[in-house]
């Protein structure tokens, strides 16, 4: 049975992918090691059955650790290598994030076969320093921005089981005068903008086509009494979680989020048309990287939040969903884009490079 290490940051946009590869790695009889920062010592519940090592590691992104940030890397590089030399693993991932940075720089200078997954289209600012050090590159989408030459092979983002289970989920668009089905969520970042966009341009859409909706939306928590007043004479379900997100994104006629790695991939797989509101303080602006990935595909509407007035989002969804053949067309270019078979093309990459097929 051999051993794969995983080494990724904290946030959901890295651990997802990460979290399947896992499950797909142990299904497959291997061993899974997980090495992040001190973090990461809540990960037994995310990695069940892993063995979580922790390594020391700095964000350069964050101000107050610029100076100290390369001695905890060059720290964590020296932690990682020794931990390396012990585990001797088939091969280790990285999926970005900085607690990634020590261990994949020390999996390189090790000789051990490396890997990095990357979710976004662009390339992430930890994965982009460690680039040319790794045997391959797993990509989500191709990368529009600082695209690496070669080694690179597009095994799609992992999603989770409950997404993936939904692939082959049948669109159908809205009937003449029947219900339409609106999905909105934001995210942790940036939420409050949906909250306020979304409420309003709907209070100014034609009042035939109001008594039509049927709204499920997800805000924060001290959002949602002002965006329950916002939606007064409409059908709408507002909650600050909702853990069968995938099941309502399949059962909505059209998605209005944000344009995270995590949502793309989501939405390409069950299939469903989307208009994307990139959140715009992303890092290297990658959600509308991410977003344009399915508008140039015409999969999806996207617009740029600095752009957008609550008049012309009423304009927006007046016109598309007066036209249920377009929303239709957009649900099918979405599904094409999918890969619900994410999880085992990464495993398969892994198990190439780590010479266990």
């Amino acid at each position: 049975m051999s051993t794969i290490v995983l080494s990724a940051g904290g946030t959901g946009g890295h651990l997802f992918p990460a979290q399947a590869l896992a499950a797909e790695l142990s299904a497959r009889g291997r061993d899974i090691v997980v090495m992040t920062d001190t973090r990461g010592k809540n990960y037994n519940t995310a990695f069940p059955g892993a063995a979580i090592e922790t390594v020391p590691s700095g964000s350069f992104a964050n101000r107050s650790q610029m100076l100290t940030a390369p001695f905890a890397i060059a720290g964590g590089i020296f932690v990682a290598v020794r931990k390396l030399l012990h585990l001797k693993p088939a091969a280790v991932v990285g999926f970005g994030g900085y607690p990634s940075l020590p261990v994949m720089i020390a999996a390189a200078l090790g000789g051990f076969p490396t890997a990095i997954h990357e979710q976004n289209a662009v390339l992430g600012r930890a994965n982009r320093l460690i680039a040319s050090l790794v045997s391959i590159i797993a990509a989500s989408f191709p990368f529009a921005r600082f695209a690496p030459q070669g080694r690179v092979v597009y095994t799609g983002n992992p999603v989770r089981p409950e997404a993936a289970a939904l692939a082959h989920a049948i669109y159908n668009p809205p009937e003449a005068n029947g219900p339409i089905h609106l999905l909105v969520f934001g995210g942790s970042q940036g939420a409050r903008a949906l909250s306020e966009l979304v409420p309003a341009a709907i209070a100014m859409l034609p009042q035939n086509l109001r008594a039509r909706l049927d709204v499920v939306q997800q805000c924060r928590p001290e959002d949602l009494e002002a965006a329950r007043a916002a939606y007064k004479g409409v059908k709408a379900e507002l909650a600050s979680f909702f853990d069968d997100l995938p099941q309502r994104m399949a059962r909505a006629h059209l998605v209005i989020s944000r344009s995270g790695a995590s949502t793309i991939s989501e939405l390409t797989v069950i299939g469903r048309p989307a208009i994307l509101i990139p959140y715009p303080f992303a890092t290297d602006d990658h959600q509308t990287v991410n977003a344009d990935v399915l508008a140039n595909a015409r999969a999806a509407w996207r617009v740029r939040q600095s752009e957008l007035t609550a008049e012309k989002l009423a304009k927006l969804l007046e016109q598309i969903l007066s036209s249920p053949g377009e929303l239709a067309s957009r649900a099918a270019a979405a599904h094409a884009l999918g890969k619900p078979d994410a999880a085992q093309r990464l495993a398969d990459l892994v198990d190439e490079i780590g010479g266990a097929r």
